[in-house]
């Protein structure tokens, strides 16, 4: 049973939500910029036709490394998925240091870039891996300090399951102090994890093409693009468990947990375009500096109880 919940919801559910989300970001995006976007099934066309082109291996690259990165960081968000999944849908209890493996499962993917930037052997792509390098030290430490925040409301608890009956019975994090700050922090920590402007400095098209993924091509490019896909239901829904209390998909429910979702995809969208990239160094100082600050002190609000 739980094998088919894993590709059930974990990799098709999560994969298609993902990519419908990537068009509804990709289609607010042309719109902002007076274009018309592309068409609903556009992502669905973009994965198809890489996974029927050529893999093509750089002759001097780290062969069996550059080829498992890609799978590593895919395999990292299906599990995340699932676990998120069956927390939210009460399939089975959670386990003890549930949301400590979630954390660490969702730094994979960004080492899963760096791996593959590394392995190809351009010094464009290692560039742009070690900018993921330093992006990842930098939002990494105010990615966890915000999370502290609903595990300490939640009385020291280190399992999903009880984060949201807390929840359940006492109302949402986000709707307390501490909650709407380390929410915050949160947003802005998935944005660069998604790798999107203002933190698309790995990738940088007009400085270093495509960074880490500049040698990629064919199924392992597609499985790059989609694992992004798919992180951009993935992390949300993960936003969504920890401060407002899951989705349910019961009744009107249903709808408020769309909405739910669609505001955080919303304000995500609206940062990206309404910002410039930034320099790797201007992020590092921005989320070790004041995001780091905001993490510390709706951490201290959440010991107090606010």
């Amino acid at each position: 049973m739980y094998i088919v919940y894993l590709i059930v919801y974990g990799f098709i559910l999560t994969a298609v939500l993902g990519l419908v989300a990537s068009w509804v970001d990709r289609k607010v995006t042309a719109r902002v910029q007076y274009r018309k976007g592309p068409p609903f099934f556009q992502p669905w066309y973009d994965i198809i036709k890489l996974l029927g082109k050529e893999t093509i291996i750089p002759k001097q690259s780290s062969k069996a490394m550059f080829v498992m990165a890609p799978l590593l960081g895919f395999s990292a968000v299906v599990m995340v998925s699932t676990l998120l999944w069956a927390n939210n849908n009460n399939l089975f209890n959670s386990f003890l240091g549930d949301i400590i493996v979630i954390v660490y499962l969702l730094a994979i993917p960004s080492i899963a870039i760096m791996m593959g930037g590394f392995a190809s052997g351009n010094p464009l792509a290692r560039i742009g891996a070690s900018r993921e390098m330093k992006l990842l030290l930098g939002y990494e430490l105010p990615f966890i300090l915000a999370i502290l925040v609903p595990i300490i409301k939640s009385g020291f608890s280190l399992k999903l399951a009880d984060i949201l009956s807390f929840q359940a019975q006492n109302g949402a994090f986000a709707l307390q102090a501490s909650g709407i700050l380390a929410l915050v922090v949160l947003v802005l920590c998935v944005q660069a994890k998604l790798g999107l402007v203002p933190f698309d400095i790995p990738e940088a098209e007009t400085e270093i093409i495509a960074g880490p993924l500049v040698e990629y091509s064919g199924a392992g490019l597609a499985v790059f693009r989609l694992m992004k896909h798919m992180l951009l239901f993935t992390l949300p829904f993960f936003l969504i468990i920890l401060f407002l209390g899951g989705m349910k998909f019961e009744g009107i429910t249903i709808l408020y947990s769309v909405l739910k979702y669609v505001a955080i995809l919303v304000v995500i969208t609206v940062i990206r375009n309404t910002n410039p990239r930034l320099r790797i160094d201007q992020a590092m100082r921005f989320f070790w500096g004041p995001v780091t600050g905001i993490a510390v002190i709706a951490v201290v609000l959440a010991v107090i109880g606010w």
